[in-house]
């Protein structure tokens, strides 16, 4: 088999949420299944790969189970929600892979890595918060709990109000020279999940967890460059990219190059909260010396890395 070079690929949450009735840990396992058989391809294919992932609706759950059991036990740190969904979701994709390459008869090793991610203190996004997390409240009670927690909270949609979190954009992987050390072993690594446990820097050098939520595509994107990966692949719920979407003059995009990707979001195509995120940090990625990347659904990827589907970026 020829190696074809290290390739990050950031796995979305919708890849273990299928729906509003498929939501069990059963569930979500079958769905982990689904999306790594995609992953051995590509290993299949020649590639050393590091699957990222997003744990919004996971971190929910542990938050409201929290939330729920207060009156019994501690409430679980937001830090720790991003842990523990690090550790269910590595478990998944790692026991996904195992039995994957058990029956393909591929002789690879898995290795999920608790990882943490540094985050600037000064970042103004701590001083304007605006990730929803947790459950719908009232006023009253939301208001009470913002004084006594020291919560922002905020009015969403005429839903409720919601307490708010901020998105810091991360500086440094913490565990990235033992992804890249496990890499360089042959071990296929889970990490960085859900961006990364959000982590500030002190004086001294030691890390603080901090109540923050990152973009995991940040992060992903962060860690890419920091192992210096030949490619990043951002899994997601559409197989290629459009401008214009949902317009009549709708057009899927089978490439981008960075000039034209920079013209595509200073022209406003991209949706805040959907694409806009993705593509900024291939942008990042690409900037820093990275070679290529890739935007494609799971059930996709095979097609796209043999230049079928898919939408590439690269410098040219």
């Amino acid at each position: 088999m020829k190696k074809k070079g290290v390739a990050v690929v950031s796995v979305g949450c919708n890849s273990l949420i299928k729906d509003e009735k498929r939501k069990t840990i059963p569930d979500q396992y079958d769905a982990a299944i689904e999306s790594m058989n995609h992953i051995a391809d590509m290993i299949e294919a020649g590639w050393d790969v590091v699957v990222t992932h997003g744990n919004g609706p996971q971190v929910g759950f542990i938050h409201r189970r929290s939330e729920l059991s207060v009156h019994e036990l501690h409430e679980v740190p937001l830090d720790y929600c991003g842990a523990d969904t690090q550790g269910s979701i590595g478990y998944m994709f790692d026991r996904a892979l195992y039995n994957i390459f058990l029956k393909r008869g591929l002789h690879k090793e898995v290795a999920a890595v608790v990882t943490q991610t540094v985050v600037d203190r000064h970042d103004k996004a701590f001083e304007h918060p605006t990730k929803p997390i947790g459950s719908f409240m009232d006023e009253h009670t939301a208001k009470m709990r913002a004084e006594k927690e020291g919560w922002v909270v905020v009015e969403d949609a005429g839903r409720g109000w919601r307490r708010v979190v901020a998105s810091p954009i991360p500086q440094r992987i913490v565990e990235a020279d033992a992804i890249d050390t496990l890499i360089k072993a042959g071990f296929v690594v889970i990490g960085v999940g859900g961006g990364g446990i959000p982590v500030i820097e002190e004086e001294d050098g030691s890390l603080k967890g901090v109540e923050a939520v990152i973009d995991k595509d940040f992060g992903s994107s962060l860690l890419a460059t920091m192992i210096k990966a030949d490619l990043f692949v951002i899994s997601t719920a559409v197989e290629k990219v459009a401008i214009n979407f949902n317009k009549p003059n709708q057009q899927w995009l089978s490439k981008m190059t960075m000039d034209e990707a920079k013209a595509y979001l200073a022209e406003g195509h991209f949706a805040k909260g959907s694409m806009l995120p993705k593509i900024q940090a291939i942008l990042r990625f690409l900037e820093a010396g990275g070679k290529q990347a890739l935007i494609t659904n799971p059930e996709n990827i095979g097609r796209a890395m043999r230049g079928e589907t898919g939408t590439w970026i690269s410098h040219s």
